[in-house]
């Protein structure tokens, strides 16, 4: 049974979306594998997507950007329903490919949620942020959090190079490595757990927000599974000498 919404939300003005207005666009399936199993395709996705508060041209850019965030796109996007449909089309090939591969072995049930929405401004520089949710068996699935940041008065997507100035990622490092136990809420085993924290610098996945700039680290990256998505924020005041502009 397939359930399709759009939310409107526009007439809200959202905290973190720079005063962008915004609509969501929702879709939840839940596909059998066969009749008369139990085993199934479960699929949902919620993304916030602006539609007012700047020029079309940069609502279409910023747009353009959040579903390549959220889909992994290797070719150009559509509009958010067409792009969504695709997405979901090539799930459906994989999962059932996949079963077909298996010879039919086993409990064959996949998950894949993603949720996206605005998190967090500074100046004229907002985050979105793309949560998603995988299982293809085994002892557990993957969340991942991947934050983009987008420039209001274009609507482009900034990498974090192009945020900060040149020469920063030694710098920033140390004040990423100095704040990680105050990520970690000082557990100290936690802290112990990581692979190489003396290595640990700017990847790239970056968001801004009135209190910093926040680092995430995807399971795997930085420490074991257990721990799960690490986000270490720096506070602008710390981060003042390594940007590109003042903000």
């Amino acid at each position: 049974m397939k359930k399709l919404l759009y939310l409107t939300a526009g007439l809200l003005l959202l905290a973190g979306c720079q005063g962008l207005r915004t609509n969501t666009f929702t879709d939840e399936q839940a596909i059998p594998l066969e009749e008369g199993r139990t085993d199934s395709l479960t699929f949902s996705v919620s993304l916030d997507y602006p539609v007012k508060g700047a020029s079309q041209e940069v609502l279409d850019r910023i747009t353009q950007g959040i579903l390549g965030a959220a889909f992994d796109l290797e070719e150009e996007p559509g509009t958010v329903e067409e792009t969504a449909a695709r997405y979901e089309d090539n799930l459906k090939d994989e999962y059932f490919n996949e079963y077909e591969e298996a010879e039919g072995e086993g409990v064959f049930s996949w998950e894949d949620r993603i949720n996206g929405y605005f998190s967090g401004k500074r100046g004229h520089y907002v985050s979105y942020m793309v949560e998603y949710y995988g299982f293809r068996g085994g002892a557990h699935g993957m969340n991942t959090m991947t934050p983009v940041v987008f420039d209001t008065r274009t609507g482009a997507t900034v990498p974090e190079e192009d945020f900060f100035a040149d020469g920063y990622r030694a710098p920033v490092s140390g004040l990423i490595q100095a704040h990680l136990p105050e990520a970690l809420e000082g557990d100290e085993e936690a802290l112990a757990a990581l692979f190489e924290p003396d290595l640990v610098g700017p990847d790239g996945f970056y968001e801004v927000s009135k209190d910093g700039v926040t680092w995430y680290y995807q399971p795997y990256d930085i420490a074991p599974y257990y721990l799960g998505v690490i986000s270490v924020t720096v506070p602008w005041a710390e981060l003042k000498p390594y940007l590109r502009e003042k903000i």
